[in-house]
């Protein structure tokens, strides 16, 4: 197997290397942004479990 990893032609390096890049531009980006849709949506569902146990 490490034979077959040893070698990557132009275009599929390329390819991964601007998947790779586009990834970490996209979360340095956006990244606060979803940060805060994630907490806000699991804060509204604590919030509603909360109100359903009093």
């Amino acid at each position: 197997m490490i034979r077959y990893l040893l070698y990557i032609d132009p275009g599929t390096g390329s390819l991964l290397y601007q998947a790779i890049l586009s990834a970490v531009l996209t979360l340095s980006v956006f990244g606060s942004k979803l940060k805060m849709l994630f907490v806000h949506i699991f804060r509204s569902i604590k919030a509603k479990k909360g109100n359903k146990e009093e």
